[in-house]
C-alpha cells in the first residue's frame, strides 16, 4: 500500500465514509429483493449496479441465467481473489411497509440489512479504496438464499483460476466463519386416495397420516454426535375438511459436518417405504452445497489477524457454523475461502435484523486490506 492507503489512514478515511454507506444500506434495504421475485431483484440489481458504478466508475457484466440476473465485475483477464456476495433476501414483498429500514444510535435495522445488504455496502467501498484492482472478481447473485441454482455454474466458472476466494455474508458475532455443514434438501410427496370422511373413511387411503409417519422417522435420521440435523420443516395435506387427504407433501432440511454424513442422509432418503395401505411415497432433491472445511479457511484466516494487527483491530476469531453459503461452492472446488467478512449484528432470517452501524467502517479496512494483500 502506497501511504494514502496505509491502515491507519484507511481507517479514517472509512470512518468519514460511515455517512455514506448508511445512506447506500437505506437505499438498498428499501429496494426489496426476495428470491422469488424476478422483477424486485432487477429493480436492486439495478440499484447496486448504479452505486458501484458512482464509487468504481466501471458497469458490470449482467450475467443472465433462467430469467435471472447476476452482477460480476472483473478487473483484468483473470480472477485471482473472488469475492462473492448476493442481493436476494428471504423477506418477502410488502415487508418493508411494516418494518422500514431504521437507525437507533448505532444499530440499523430492515429487511435483509444484516443478511446482507450491509456486506454489499462493505464490499463496495473495500474495493473503491484498493490502490489495485488488477485480478479481483467482485460477483453479486440473485439465488443464495434459496441454494444458488442459476449461479453456482458461474462460481464455479471464476474459481477456476482463483487464489482465494472471501466471501461477504454476515458475520458471527463478530467472527469469521472458517468451517460450514453441508446442505441438502428433499421433498416428500404422498399419494394416498381421497373418501368422504365421514360417510366411509375407510374407502380412503390417508397421504396426511402416512407423512405423518414418515415425518417422524425422518427425523431419527439425525446424528447430533455426528452434527448431523435432519429437520422436517414445511408440511401440507388435504383439500377439504371433510375429505381424507389424498396427497401430502413435506419439505426435508438436512445439515451435515461430513460429505460421508451427507451420503448417508441421502441414501436413508431414497429407501424410504410407505407404511399404509394405498400409498406411494416420492422423493425428490438431494445435497445441495457440500461441507466447507475449516481447512479451507486457516491460511486465510490468519492473513486476515494479520491485517487487524496492521489496523489496530482487536484479534477477529474463527468460527464453524451451520448454515451454508456461496463458500462451500469455492471451497469444494478446491480454492482457499474465509466466509463471514461482511456486517457485524444478528438476527439473520429474524424478525431483530440488525447491524452495528459503528463497525462498518472497520470491517471495510479489514476487507480493503486483506483483498489488498492477496492481490
Amino acid at each position: 500500500m502506497d501511504a494514502a492507503h496505509e491502515p491507519p489512514g484507511l481507517r479514517r478515511s472509512l470512518t468519514d465514509q460511515l455517512p455514506d454507506m448508511v445512506t447506500r444500506l437505506e437505499a438498498l434495504v428499501s429496494c426489496e429483493s426476495p428470491s422469488s421475485d424476478i422483477a424486485a431483484l432487477s429493480r436492486c440489481a439495478e440499484l447496486l449496479d448504479q452505486q458501484a458504478s458512482d464509487l468504481w466508475g466501471v458497469r458490470p457484466e449482467w450475467i443472465s441465467s433462467d430469467g435471472r440476473s447476476h452482477l460480476c465485475w472483473q478487473f483484468g483477464s483473470e480472477t485471482t481473489v473472488l469475492v462473492v456476495g448476493h442481493l436476494d433476501t428471504v423477506w418477502p414483498l410488502g415487508t418493508l411497509a411494516d418494518w422500514p429500514f431504521e437507525v437507533n444510535g448505532s444499530l440499523a435495522t430492515g429487511p435483509g440489512c444484516f443478511d446482507m445488504k450491509a456486506g454489499l455496502v462493505q464490499g463496495l467501498h473495500a474495493v473503491a479504496a484498493l490502490p489495485e484492482r488488477a485480478g479481483l472478481t467482485f460477483l453479486v447473485t440473485s439465488d443464495e438464499e434459496i441454494g444458488s441454482p442459476t449461479s453456482r455454474a458461474v462460481i464455479e466458472r471464476l474459481a477456476q483460476t482463483a487464489k482465494s476466494a472471501l466471501i461477504i455474508e454476515p458475520s458471527a458475532g463478530g467472527a469469521l466463519k472458517t468451517g460450514r455443514k453441508g446442505i441438502s434438501f428433499y421433498e416428500v410427496e404422498v399419494t394416498g386416495r381421497a373418501a368422504h370422511a365421514g360417510l366411509e373413511p375407510e374407502a380412503g387411503a390417508n397421504a396426511g397420516l402416512e407423512l405423518a409417519e414418515q415425518a417422524l422417522a425422518i427425523e431419527l435420521l439425525a446424528s447430533p454426535p455426528n452434527g448431523t440435523s435432519v429437520t422436517p420443516t414445511t408440511m401440507s395435506a388435504g383439500t377439504s375438511a371433510n375429505t381424507v387427504p389424498a396427497a401430502a407433501r413435506l419439505n426435508v432440511d438436512v445439515r451435515a459436518t461430513s460429505e460421508a454424513e451427507q451420503l448417508r442422509i441421502d441414501a436413508a432418503m431414497r429407501s424410504l417405504t410407505p407404511r399404509r395401505s394405498g400409498t406411494t411415497i416420492r422423493i425428490t432433491g438431494g445435497p445441495n452445497r457440500p461441507p466447507m472445511p475449516e481447512a479451507a479457511s486457516q491460511d486465510l484466516l490468519a492473513r486476515a489477524r494479520r491485517c487487524c494487527d496492521r489496523l489496530g483491530l482487536p484479534r477477529v476469531e474463527g468460527v464453524a457454523v451451520g448454515g451454508a453459503s456461496d463458500g462451500n461452492i469455492t471451497a469444494a472446488a478446491g480454492v482457499p475461502t474465509l466466509d463471514g467478512l461482511g456486517a457485524v449484528g444478528h438476527g439473520a432470517h429474524a424478525a431483530d435484523e440488525t447491524v452495528v452501524v459503528d463497525d462498518m467502517p472497520d470491517r471495510t479496512a479489514l476487507l480493503a486490506v486483506l483483498l489488498t494483500e492477496l492481490l
